[in-house]
């Protein structure tokens, strides 16, 4: 049964050519314009890439530190032990251990958003494979979250660090910021995620790359952006 959306959304929608792509800064405030949520939205970006994810080397993922950060404020973990464990403590993270914070994961505690370790702790962090892999908690060295440096690991986290991945049908969703940014700043964050997915592009890909892109806030709908204007 297809679900049907509310008034809201539906008014936002009327404000929506669906036929049209729309200029980054234009759509940018068009989204901004028929977010509706009684609270901060997160706008996000989808691409749709033509990749095909059953082979290796298509299958993308990494990381991208915002210039003008998330608006949210990013729980980190650090596991760590010795100096690595104290580095991350002044770097900021919220919480570091070791075993003892393995255990607590492994107890049921996930009040956090970013997961860091060193690669001495990875095998023990391993073992929590299955509860933070679908959360896409897990540390990995492609996005930065697998380092001896986790200071300056920490201070990304902070400071507005976003992660990207496929799904198995070549969509890559990122969030770039919050609908009470100023429109510029939203559209440098949003440049600096289009950068890093464009550079990213399988050596093994022929003809067009990117063959979609929209942007939508938390609830509202989403509007197309025009690839050329990128």
């Amino acid at each position: 049964m297809a679900k049907t959306r509310g008034k809201k959304y539906q008014e936002a929608l009327k404000k929506v050519d669906s036929n049209k792509e729309y200029a980054v800064n234009d759509a940018i405030n068009l989204v901004k314009d028929i977010d509706f949520a009684n609270f901060d939205s997160t706008i996000e970006v989808a691409f749709n890439l033509n990749v095909d994810t059953k082979q290796a080397d298509q299958q993308l993922r990494g990381a991208v530190v915002l210039p003008n950060g998330t608006g949210k404020d990013q729980k980190v973990i650090v596991f760590a032990k010795g100096a690595n464990a104290e580095a991350a403590k002044e770097a900021g993270a919220d919480v570091v251990g070791d075993q003892d914070l393995v255990d607590q994961i492994k107890d049921g505690w996930l009040d956090f958003d970013v997961a860091i370790a060193t690669p001495d702790m990875m095998p023990q962090v391993g073992a929590l494979g299955r509860v933070l892999g679908p959360k896409g908690l897990m540390p990995n060295p492609k996005t930065g979250t697998v380092t001896m440096d986790v200071a300056k690991a920490v201070s990304e986290s902070k400071a507005g660090k976003v992660t990207y991945r496929t799904d198995r049908d070549g969509n890559v969703a990122v969030p770039f910021g919050k609908a009470s940014f100023d429109t510029d700043k939203l559209a440098e964050n949003l440049k600096a995620i289009q950068d890093i997915v464009v550079k990213a592009r399988p050596a093994s890909v022929r003809g067009t790359y990117v063959k979609h892109a929209s942007i939508a806030s938390t609830f509202g709908p989403s509007v197309t952006l025009d690839l050329t204007d990128f």
